[in-house]
């Protein structure tokens, strides 16, 4: 059985958290870095021991076993592939605040991404900010100045109208349509705001068009999800808690981007309070809570062959696999084909694929080729990072294919 957390000694519960591991192996092959690589450090159960030797005292330069844990991608594939139930997220994180506390960043790389996850991602206002500068770059032919590796992944900036933050407030289904009796509160995220509003504009729309009441509460934070993954507890915990206040009334909690949905559903362990543990709680993945609730209104007819890729935080994060597939094979005419490695990384988890180029270009090109030999006129997915990673190497390997959000599937007819 797992060992608890408690995260008021997070040192002690890391340590508790590495003993049940019984170092099995089973992990191994699920090991993106592992696959690639066939270092015993370099996955899971290697990182499981380093980990309990930090915390046992017995790593005389914890410098030397950083590299290991840095070039996990914190996916959790891990944590499915696992008899003995190691909750090794949590694991992982700890260890990388305790890190982040007594070792320095190498590199300018990293300690730029870190001023920037925590100046500008976590401020909303910010992230805009320095959106609309982007776009204003690219409208002045600077986009050769960004780095290579930024460049390959992203895709111009959409138009500032795609941009917009929906609404606040609350908005009711249109006239005519049989009213749902939950109320929906809408989680927007940062970059999913910024680079897909129309995932956000297009969930709000499915929902209403199901019939449900939706609010867009205007305090909201980013859900610290990227911070966490770095290390860095604490400013995640405050942007957690002002999201815990924002979302005080709401019956359920809809996301549309699996890594903030993971984060959000762990808010008791990141928060350690009761306030934060309801409102984990009441989080749903926007797949899972329509699969569970009901389409009421038919999806639009789709003559496509779709290839539905599991975000890692969401099948092996939130366990959420069936639903997506689910509501997909209710689309008209839409043909769900398989491929072969639906479960396995991209290579994005968040920042990653900036930060460890060979090694996530190495793992995105093999869900490339997964994808291009299923033979697919579409790729569906529910994370913003995927759809930025899938895209980029299927261009790379000469195979462009749109790259949709599962809900873009799932509208009814304008």
């Amino acid at each position: 059985m797992a060992s608890s957390c408690d995260p008021r000694d997070p040192a002690a519960a890391a340590l508790a958290r590495s003993l049940d591991c019984v170092h099995c192996g089973l992990c191994l092959p699920a090991c993106p870095t592992h696959r690639v690589l066939g270092v015993e450090a370099d996955s899971p159960r290697g990182r499981v021991y380093l980990m309990r030797a930090l915390f046992e005292g017995r790593v005389e330069d914890p410098n030397a076993i950083r590299p290991f844990l840095d070039r996990c991608l914190d996916c959790r594939a891990c944590e499915t592939a696992c008899p003995s139930g190691v909750r090794y997220g949590e694991l992982l994180e700890t260890t990388r605040a305790e890190l982040r506390r007594t070792t320095r960043d190498r590199g300018a790389a990293p300690r730029i991404a870190r001023f920037l996850l925590r100046h500008v991602v976590a401020h909303r206002s910010r992230l805009r900010a320095a959106f609309w500068l982007a776009a204003l770059g690219e409208r002045l032919g600077a986009r050769w100045l960004l780095p290579k590796s930024i460049a390959r992944l992203a895709p111009p900036v959409p138009p500032r109208r795609e941009r917009e933050p929906l609404p606040p407030g609350l908005h009711r289904p249109p006239p005519g349509v049989a009213r749902r009796d939950v109320r929906v509160a809408l989680f927007t995220g940062c970059v999913m705001e910024q680079m897909f509003g129309r995932v956000n504009r297009a969930t709000l729309r499915l929902l209403l068009a199901n019939g449900f009441d939706v609010v867009v509460p205007d305090p909201q934070r980013c859900c610290g999800a990227l911070l966490v993954h770095a290390g860095e507890p604490e400013p995640a915990r405050t942007l957690a808690e002002a999201n815990v206040r924002a979302f005080g009334d709401a019956d359920v909690v809809v996301v549309n981007s699996a890594g903030c949905g993971c984060t959000l559903r762990e808010y008791g362990h990141l928060v350690g309070t009761d306030a934060a543990a309801t409102f984990a709680a009441k989080c749903r993945d926007v797949s899972e809570f329509l699969a569970a609730v009901g389409l009421s209104a038919t999806p639009a007819q789709r003559s496509v062959r779709v290839a539905y890729d599991d975000p890692c935080h969401l099948c092996h994060g939130q366990g959420v696999r069936q639903a997506p597939r689910d509501l997909l094979g209710q689309v008209p005419g839409l043909e769900l084909v398989p491929h072969s490695a639906p479960e396995d990384c991209c290579g994005s988890a968040g920042i990653y694929n900036l930060l460890q180029t060979e090694l996530a270009a190495a793992i995105g090109r093999r869900k490339a080729e997964s994808l291009r030999d299923a033979g697919v006129d579409v790729v569906a997915t529910g994370n913003p990072g995927c759809m930025l990673q899938i895209d980029s190497h299927l261009r790379a390997i000469g195979h462009p294919r749109p790259v949709l959000h599962t809900v873009e599937l799932l509208l009814p007819p304008e």
